[in-house]
């Protein structure tokens, strides 16, 4: 039996470029995982099964999907029964899916003894979504490309986070094919952000230079569908938020606080919104 935790993720930027040739849009994010988590139990059996409460079609589920595709290129005979509890909210902006995905194929190739490197499972899991290459290189990464070109970088300081969800859910293919409705007939390419000077600042804690040039290029479009998105952003910042933003296509909001104890006094105003305080992952 093996037991691997999945991480959440958070984007501290996200620049959309023009659309490419397969349907994807390249994008610019800098992206770190978050002590939030799901777990999954992995156990040898004659079938491929995957137990759990989350209310995903067996032919949606991103778990199940990495176990047929793994086994459909390395597995042989090999069975598995993979148990995920989840923590992450679904359709959240946060990678719960992903990083599910990414956590099979890394379990799965220790359960089934393949032998396979990160490197090789991140190419294996490129077709499961865009951020599963993200899950295995590291806390903290550059992403650029569709998502398949991950660049890990050094953030040394530990950042609470306080995390807030309304109670709706966002397809992120929804999100992008707003903004391409949105930006029809007009190219989306944008001057790159300096990623190497966002990190330099978010490192030193100076917030004020973070949120003068950070993007989140799909947050004015969900802002302007739910506008509790914006009503959110606002007051974390009223209750001491040092920087906010959307992670992700959305819906979750999240806030960087000075410590874990302002953290926990600003999710006192946030309810009845679903909230937890976590760090960054160094």
């Amino acid at each position: 039996m093996i037991t691997l935790r999945a991480p959440a993720k958070i984007n501290w930027s996200l620049n959309v470029f023009d659309k490419r040739d397969d349907d994807y849009h390249d994008i610019l994010s800098l992206m770190q995982c978050i002590t939030l988590s799901d777990s999954l139990v992995f156990e040898h059996s004659d079938t491929l099964d995957v137990i759990t409460e989350a209310p995903v079609p067996l032919s949606d589920n991103l778990v199940y999907k990495a176990m047929l595709l793994l086994k459909e290129r390395w597995g042989g005979g090999a069975g598995a029964r993979i148990t995920l509890n989840k923590e992450i909210p679904m359709a959240a902006g946060l990678g719960g899916g992903s990083s599910d995905a990414a956590s099979t194929l890394m379990g799965l190739n220790l359960l089934w003894n393949l032998g396979l490197t990160k490197h090789e499972l991140a190419k294996i899991g490129e077709p499961l979504g865009s951020d599963v290459p993200f899950f295995f290189h590291g806390h903290a990464s550059v992403i650029r490309g569709k998502g398949e070109v991950v660049s890990p970088v050094r953030l040394g300081i530990s950042r609470a986070i306080l995390l807030v969800k309304p109670h709706i859910g966002i397809s992120t293919a929804w999100a992008y094919a707003e903004l391409d409705r949105v930006s029809a007939g007009r190219v989306l390419t944008k001057k790159d952000n300096n990623i190497k000077l966002f990190c330099q600042a978010l490192e030193r804690g100076d917030f004020p230079l973070l949120a003068s040039i950070q993007r989140n290029d799909l947050e004015p479009l969900v802002i302007r569908r739910y506008p509790v998105i914006a009503e959110i952003k606002e007051k974390l910042l009223e209750r001491g938020a040092l920087f906010s933003s959307m992670s992700g296509s959305g819906p979750t909001v999240y806030g960087v606080f000075g410590n874990e104890n302002d953290a926990l006094k600003a999710m006192e105003y946030m309810l009845p919104h679903w909230c937890r305080v976590v760090e960054t992952i160094i």
